[in-house]
């Protein structure tokens, strides 16, 4: 099953706008006209400026050397300029856990995101590799996260670690990674407030929570995972830039794909900050968590 939700593929409508006339191709390759259209279809997928800009060029330059003459091979080429731009720089999609125990993973993210039910997939997802870990309640400001993430943990078999409404997060982390190193945990998941990109008083405490962590365990957060919502477009780039300015960001996740028939900003956070995309989130269930794959997506992306 694709990822997007769409009743024509991205590959199907670049077909019916710019190539209306497969003769157009055979002939004499890619016209200036149909670059255009590709470029317009592009934006509006929310692949961003810069990325819309290198896949065209792509495209113009193994057009020109006569390399594309049909469907196929504008499609083989599309979807070879895509992967290429979420293999470019730092792309490794593996969780990076490192050899210290108890790994650290800070959850980081907007309100209405997806990071508490991703902390859930993610806590289920370890146990079932049979890794030992605990779930800490980090986000102490909004009203039911707390018990939202508990059920989660026991759902996925995780040890969990509260907090009091309106608590310090930072202290919340400190005494998660105690209870983990004494517990013997391989992994400690930290949830942290869902908080607006635009609030530099919520940034700084974000920043605190990660010196607090490095103090407390030298090397940690071992991954610091920023979680976005996959439908709202370019404001996802926004969100990454702030939050990466703020806190090193060394994974991309990407929720709520299967509501958007846009996928292209997926490329686009990920050129906006060099992070990899580490996961995209396709539903609410535990097991509706994928391990990223750039040749899937790109072909998912295109095909449907």
């Amino acid at each position: 099953m694709s990822l997007f939700k769409s009743k024509k593929s991205l590959w199907q409508r670049i077909k019916d706008v710019a190539l209306r006339d497969v003769g157009v191709l055979v002939r004499g390759g890619v016209n200036a006209g149909s670059l255009e259209q590709l470029e317009t279809l592009l934006l509006e997928s929310d692949f961003g400026v810069p990325v819309t800009t290198r896949l065209i060029e792509a495209v113009e330059r193994q057009a020109a050397r006569g390399a594309i003459k049909t469907e196929t091979e504008f499609l083989e080429a599309l979807r070879e300029g895509l992967v290429g731009a979420l293999r470019a720089g730092n792309s490794n999609p593996a969780l990076v856990l490192g050899d210290t125990k108890p790994a650290v993973v800070l959850v980081l993210g907007v309100n209405g995101a997806g990071k508490t039910t991703f902390i859930g997939k993610l806590a289920s997802r370890l146990t079932r590799e049979g890794l030992k870990v605990m779930v800490a309640a980090g986000d102490t400001f909004r009203a039911g996260a707390i018990d939202q993430l508990r059920v989660w943990a026991e759902r996925s078999g995780s040890d969990f670690v509260g907090a009091q409404p309106g608590g310090d997060p930072a202290a919340v982390a400190y005494s998660a990674i105690d209870a983990a190193v004494t517990r013997g945990m391989d992994v400690v998941i930290i949830d942290t407030a869902g908080r607006l990109h635009t609030s530099e008083g919520l940034m700084e405490e974000l920043k605190k929570v990660a010196r607090v962590i490095a103090k407390r365990l030298p090397g940690a957060p071992h991954e610091s995972l920023l979680v976005l919502d996959g439908t709202i477009g370019q404001n996802a780039v926004m969100q990454a830039r702030t939050f990466a300015a703020a806190v090193p960001v060394t994974g991309l996740v990407i929720t709520k794909l299967d509501g958007t028939a846009r996928g292209g900003v997926v490329v686009a956070v990920h050129e906006a900050i060099d992070a990899p995309v580490k996961y995209v989130g396709v539903g609410e269930q535990a097991d509706d968590l994928r391990s990223f794959d750039a040749d899937t997506f790109a072909r998912e992306l295109l095909e449907g």
